[in-house]
């Protein structure tokens, strides 16, 4: 059975991996800017592996910034794997051994959470690991190509590549959007919200990780006050 997990996660990590190749690119441009070699920028995003925090602090260490401010930076950017962290840990079976949950706490990220999150009932620890034993090296690989050759193809090749990850991101929503009209109003009010917090100019100076958060807290606690999900065993429990 956890075998089935493991390969069925390898095989739906295969295009995360390659949303990461091509955007972790940029990053290695990015690191390479800031003065890291090949192997420090591949390093990194082999033991990182957050894509708004290494941009972040490549950007910092570019800047010269000091190491209070770098931590401090990366503490609010990548403060929303603490709300992930929290969900996942719900959908895990109680079964879950102290490994299970520290390897996948290991690798929290956007895209892999949302695969995981999108299981119906609990999640397999294994469906897990195959996707982050395909994607981690994607997206050091992207990293250490772009680190390397980066600066030899063109701005607007670059540019375009970053574009592949909000694919997967809509192959994530959609499907869960057609089945729940709840899920597709939340969509749909999660995207005006973000959009308005971006023109308005009070919200606008606001970090984007800041705002990821504030979105998050209050779009998905509104939802969860007007729209609660019922237990099934509970349903279950009161149907016998």
């Amino acid at each position: 059975m956890n075998r089935k997990q493991f390969n069925r996660g390898l095989r739906v990590g295969i295009p995360i991996s390659l949303g990461y190749l091509a955007v972790s690119f940029t990053l290695g441009i990015t690191a390479k800017n800031a003065g890291l070699s090949a192997f420090q920028a591949t390093l990194t995003s082999l033991l990182v592996n957050a894509s708004a925090g290494q941009y972040a602090a490549f950007t910092m260490m570019a800047a010269q910034g000091g190491y209070l401010e770098i931590a401090i930076l990366e503490a609010v950017t990548n403060a929303r794997y603490i709300l992930m962290s929290c969900a996942l840990s719900q959908k895990l079976p109680p079964n879950a051994k102290l490994w299970h949950r520290l390897t996948i706490g290991f690798n929290v990220n956007d895209e892999i959470f949302g695969m995981a999150i999108a299981e119906e009932g609990k999640l397999n620890p294994f469906y897990y690991f195959g996707m982050m034993t395909i994607a981690m090296p994607g997206w050091a690989l992207g990293t250490f190509l772009g680190t390397s050759v980066g600066n030899v193809l063109p701005a607007n090749v670059v540019s375009a590549l970053s574009v592949g990850l909000y694919g997967m991101f809509l192959a994530v929503i959609i499907p869960a959007s057609r089945k729940s009209k709840v899920i597709l109003g939340v969509v749909v009010v999660s995207m005006a919200a973000s959009f308005l917090m971006e023109c308005i100019p009070f919200f606008a100076q606001i970090a984007s990780g800041t705002r990821l958060i504030i979105l998050t807290i209050v779009i998905s606690s509104g939802a969860a006050i007007l729209f609660p999900v019922k237990d099934a065993e509970k349903e279950e429990a009161h149907d016998a």
